[in-house]
């Protein structure tokens, strides 16, 4: 049976990729990724949803940009390689937490480059990948729509933040519903970034 890229806060991570203060002059889009990036990070902390959080070499890059509040991320991993499968993201990974992780909500910076690598990665595991393709962006368009044609290729979903963040609320009877429609009642700016 096919994967349908169901949702569910039980058994999701969000993993946010390098949104660092020195990729802010370079990545295109970058203020309509921080703002679709944000919806994501303020949602995974009411709905309980881990956050994990890597920096690509921070001595070099900077910490993650400040507009986003990560204190509550699972853990923040500085790495030097591509992929965010760092020894502590795949221990995670592996249960100590308690929870048992099948889906994982990629998004963040470069799409062609460590968003796609640990997005092969995880799907070598066994997980189930869903990109937020406005909440992940390059420094070329080109880069990055290459990039989401692989990794639907090999069979990733490519989504947006505010459809993952319905997917995971299910029902207008939810009891965090109100507090959802807050964080997205500003839907994000079209920009070309979900083109595909």
């Amino acid at each position: 049976m096919a994967k349908l890229g169901k949702i569910s806060a039980d058994t999701t991570a969000f993993f946010l990729c390098d949104m660092q203060e020195k990729f802010r002059p370079v990545i295109r889009y970058f203020p309509e990724v921080l703002a679709a990036a944000s919806q994501l990070v303020q949602t995974s902390k009411l709905l309980n949803v881990p956050l994990l959080v890597t920096e690509q070499y921070p001595k070099g890059l900077g910490s993650t940009v400040q507009e986003l509040s990560i204190q509550h991320a699972a853990g923040i991993f500085p790495k030097t390689k591509f992929s965010m499968m760092t020894p502590e993201v795949e221990n995670f990974l592996n249960g100590p937490s308690g929870k048992r992780i099948d889906v994982v909500v990629l998004f963040g910076v470069e799409a062609h480059v460590c968003v796609e690598q640990t997005a092969l990665d995880l799907l070598s595991l066994g997980k189930t990948v869903h990109i937020v393709a406005n909440a992940t962006s390059s420094r070329s368009q080109e880069d990055r729509l290459l990039a989401f044609d692989r990794l639907r290729q090999v069979g990733c979903f490519i989504s947006t933040c505010e459809s993952v963040i319905f997917k995971l609320v299910q029902d207008k009877n939810h009891p965090d519903f109100n507090a959802v429609r807050q964080i997205v009642k500003d839907p994000t700016l079209y920009t070309g970034l979900t083109s595909c």
